[in-house]
């Protein structure tokens, strides 16, 4: 079943070049060429807001949260939590105490294995994943299936690069407690049709987790349309800085979870023979948090929202369109994940069978393009795919044509290095 993707309005193009300009790193040369950053899949380059915000912080108001009484700690407690209150609002409008902070995505995902599924699955019971899953949205599963005794099943893809999806729909059985997967690949680009996936695993009584790793930097994002149990991504990869994860949980989700870690401030009473917790989402962030790069990661959530989502997602669909398009001409490619630019997003994983992917990102690398090269945390994937590793462009809001045009002279240039100079077109 390939993605249900809405038709994308036409709207106003994003001035690039007028972006480039608020991001400092892309004013930079690499090996004597201008930096031409297609890796935005791993990670985001950072505005000059957010850069300034982390040093504001810094600078300004420096101190720990919830505890103080005195103005700075104060100060950054409100900065800090109106975050919550604008990660909340960027997801759609749900209660800002939905919203845990963690660490990565990776964390949000270990929190829900650890702090739900351990209280709740049991022997038997059976976890619903796909095949394009991150190590992320896998390594907690089969861990705890080791532990707990539990089936983990997997839902192929087609050769196409798609959800399977009537294979999908033949797992699930009352036996599913949990189906976990991604919303947009990272290395197929696919868009998983998420509320239809949605809807066959509410029919069985199954709770949701997405990985929005990959989908929420890039598209608008409504958790309350979803109705999803759970929702994990990462600030740095849409402009924040790293170390700065989110989960978003339903309310009754929170209540149904113990702390994962227990310490300073996650507490309500501490006496020798007992301890009370406090409400969500408190109860989850033990210790002293991030705070300067939460603070920062509002500067990027209020940057996204000046530009609109819409256009981002309206933006990298047509780049992605040219950038399949431009590769198609290079001849001798495979590439992987939907043919249609409507149903993927701004991820392109491809295989030179004349270059291996590694000495092709080293050769683009001396031209100042930046690319991934390797498995992408997606071994499984990987090898269902027939390759070791695959070489992979992702697109953001500053990046243009002029970078597509970048990244096919720099595959013609090593294959020239190698000696394939007159390879076929064809």
């Amino acid at each position: 079943m390939a993605a249900s993707v809405t038709s994308i309005p036409r709207v106003e193009p994003l001035p690039v070049a007028h972006i480039r300009l608020d991001f400092p790193i892309l004013q930079r040369q690499v090996h004597g060429h201008r930096l031409v950053y297609l890796d935005n899949a791993a990670t985001t380059q950072k505005p000059t807001c957010v850069i300034e915000a982390l040093v504001d912080y810094y600078r300004r108001f420096n101190a720990n949260i919830h505890r103080g009484l005195h103005t700075l700690a104060e100060e950054a407690t409100t900065a800090y939590e109106s975050v919550r209150e604008k990660v909340a609002r960027f997801l759609g409008g749900v209660p800002p105490e939905c919203i845990v902070f963690t660490r990565n995505t990776t964390e949000a995902i270990n929190l829900v294995a650890y702090a739900w599924a351990r209280r709740h699955l049991r022997p038997g019971d059976a976890i619903v994943l796909t095949e394009m899953e991150h190590h992320s949205n896998l390594v907690p599963w089969l861990r705890l299936a080791q532990e707990r005794s539990l089936d983990v099943r997997f839902a192929p893809i087609t050769d196409e690069g798609y959800l399977d999806w009537q294979r999908f729909v033949s797992l699930l059985d009352g036996s599913v407690k949990l189906v976990a997967f991604t919303a947009l690949s990272n290395v197929l680009g696919t868009i998983n049709p998420v509320p239809a996936m949605i809807e066959a695993a509410r029919a069985w009584g199954a709770c949701v987790l997405i990985d929005g790793a990959q989908s929420v930097p890039h598209s608008p994002t409504s958790v309350r349309q979803w109705a999803c149990d759970f929702l994990a991504f990462s600030a740095h990869k849409m402009l924040g800085p790293t170390g700065v994860g989110v989960l978003y949980a339903r309310p009754e989700r929170l209540e149904e979870m113990d702390p994962f870690l227990g310490g300073g401030e996650m507490v309500h009473e501490v006496h020798y023979d007992r301890v009370t917790y406090k409400p969500a989402p408190w109860k989850f962030e033990a210790g002293t948090p991030n705070i300067a790069d939460v603070i920062a990661f509002g500067s990027a959530l209020d940057y996204l929202e000046h530009v609109g989502m819409g256009r981002v997602r309206a933006h990298e669909l047509e780049l992605t369109r040219y950038a399949l398009d431009r590769l198609g001409e290079v001849g001798n490619l495979r590439i992987f994940g939907p043919r249609r630019p409507e149903d993927r997003g701004g991820v392109i994983a491809f295989d030179d069978p004349l270059v291996h992917p590694h000495d092709l990102s080293t050769v683009l690398d001396q031209y100042g393009i930046a690319i991934r090269a390797g498995h992408h945390c997606a071994q499984p994937l990987t090898r269902r795919l027939g390759v070791v590793a695959t070489a992979r462009a992702s697109f953001y809001l500053y990046n243009g044509r002029d970078d597509v045009d970048a990244l096919i002279e720099g595959l013609h240039a090593a294959r020239r290095y190698f000696g394939h100079g007159n390879a076929s077109a064809g």
